[in-house]
């Protein structure tokens, strides 16, 4: 292991301990139980994803709003799934890239958010003319 940067073993011990996690838990579980029918296909695809963001790897070629776009999520789900990865990584990796890996997930989580049900005006009252 080394304290500065992630290595691709690390990669896939925290995608792995991640969904361990998340299969268990009552908020996520049933969310990837009805999302996920190939799990080998979609750690794959997850370690692509953080090889991708952590290393530059290039390896991930998908589109992530896509991907969440067709479940039934709610914002507050952001917030478990947040908790259950950084604990993953606090878990697996040196502290410092540990750190990194949430600040990481926290601005991606934001952004898939937004994408997902911010909604312009949607709330807003009507000028005064």
């Amino acid at each position: 292991m080394t304290d500065t940067r992630i290595t691709e073993a690390e990669i896939a011990a925290l995608v792995g301990r991640f969904y361990e996690k998340a299969r268990q838990d009552p908020t996520l579980g049933p969310i990837f139980a009805d999302g996920v029918h190939d799990w080998d296909t979609h750690l794959a695809t997850m370690r692509d994803f953080w090889s991708a963001v952590m290393l530059t790897s290039g390896r991930y070629k998908g589109n992530p709003f896509a991907a969440h776009l067709r479940h039934n999520l709610r914002p507050e789900f952001f917030t478990t799934w947040l908790a259950l990865f950084a604990e993953a990584a606090d878990e697996l990796v040196a502290p410092a890239i540990a750190a990194e890996l949430r600040s990481k997930s926290t601005r991606i989580a934001e952004s898939l958010k937004m994408g997902l049900f911010y909604r312009p005006g949607a709330n807003s009252l009507p000028m005064a003319g």
